[in-house]
């Protein structure tokens, strides 16, 4: 008798209703099960590489770099000072500016490195950016970062080459394969982030971001999420059964 007035004239539209967020309900769950999952995997990810020894590439350049994320990495070499690039929209504090990246050219191959924050003013240019060549061999130590092919949630894409154009200076992303492609030599899929110096204030300042390896909230929401839908699918029934009653 309830499932035949559930789909009666009267209460099919309801029912549809009821129906419909029930099944949201139910897919937002599985949503928030999912990304809990990711999570798990960037964990486990971020643990097993800073687990790992740290790389020297200059002695041993795996093929499957590009899996090794979060790894401690060191590296020797002379920095291509014509081919940076800065990465736009970075801060230090309050204080608005890029990040200077350049190839690194060491025995056996070639890396970007995010060499650190420098103020947007006086820094317009790449011709502005060379106040801060580092000549000669340097030694970079950090760790291993693959890049960001897409803009984020709101961010801006970069946009494509005009005709004429050789390059961009200037980027919205650090699409690690985009900037290759305006490099006249091959250079690796990954770059690497340095490790902070607190002592050094002087730009260009290295930094490494705040990794949380926790698993968030993703469970408690996706139990809510069911919760709702179990009590729209549930309960339904019953408040048809209650109108029946009192009708």
């Amino acid at each position: 008798m309830i499932l035949r007035k559930m789909f009666s004239r009267a209460w099919l539209l309801t029912t549809l209703l009821v129906l419909a967020g029930t099944a949201f309900c139910a897919r937002m769950g599985i949503w928030q099960l999912d990304r809990l999952e990711k999570r798990r995997e960037f964990n486990a990810q971020v643990e097993s590489m800073r687990a790992a020894e740290p790389l020297d590439l200059n002695n041993n350049l795996p093929s499957d770099i590009g899996l090794m994320e979060w790894r401690a990495v060191t590296v020797s070499g002379e920095y291509d000072l014509e081919n940076q690039v800065v990465l736009r929209n970075q801060n230090n504090g309050d204080q608005y500016g890029y990040h200077l990246i350049t190839p690194l050219l060491f025995d056996g191959g070639a890396v970007l490195v995010d060499r650190g924050w420098i103020p947007a003013d006086g820094n317009s240019a790449p011709e502005d950016w060379r106040k801060y060549d580092e000549l000669g061999q340097v030694i970079v130590t950090g760790q291993i970062r693959i890049g960001q092919a897409l803009p984020i949630f709101g961010g801006v894409a970069d946009p494509e080459l005009s005709s004429g154009q050789t390059r961009l200076d200037a980027w919205n992303n650090f699409n690690v394969e985009r900037i290759a492609k305006q490099i006249p030599y091959p250079i690796l899929g990954v770059y690497v982030q340095p490790n902070a110096d607190d002592e050094n204030s002087a730009p260009p300042i290295a930094f490494q971001p705040v990794v949380e390896l926790t698993e968030g909230s993703h469970f408690g929401y996706a139990l809510q999420w069911f919760s709702f839908a179990t009590i729209l699918f549930i309960g339904y029934p019953f408040y048809l059964r209650k109108q029946k009653q009192t009708s």
